[in-house]
């Protein structure tokens, strides 16, 4: 995802199209326990340094920042690693 994120920036950038990501670490949604056994349900998240999956809320500010051409007219090729202190 990252290089296909970094490649379709640098080859649509003369046309005026930017491309970036948001590349997500664990994420709490209403599928995630049906997705998971109840362990890993009750444990989800906890292996990351905040100790906790995010909320889809906390992310979606990274999307609209990216979206909004008012605010980050100069950025391409970029990828917001929302990892919970994890390293990317």
């Amino acid at each position: 995802m990252i290089s296909l994120t970094y490649s379709l920036a640098q080859a649509f950038a003369s046309r005026g199209i930017r491309v970036s990501a948001v590349a997500p670490g664990p994420v709490w949604t209403p599928l995630s326990p049906a997705t998971f056994d109840e362990q890993k349900v009750e444990g989800f998240g906890d292996d990351v340094p905040l100790g906790r999956a995010a909320d889809p809320d906390e992310l979606a500010p990274s999307c609209v920042f990216l979206a909004a051409n008012e605010h980050s007219s100069y950025y391409t090729g970029e990828v917001l690693h929302a990892l919970g202190g994890e390293i990317a």
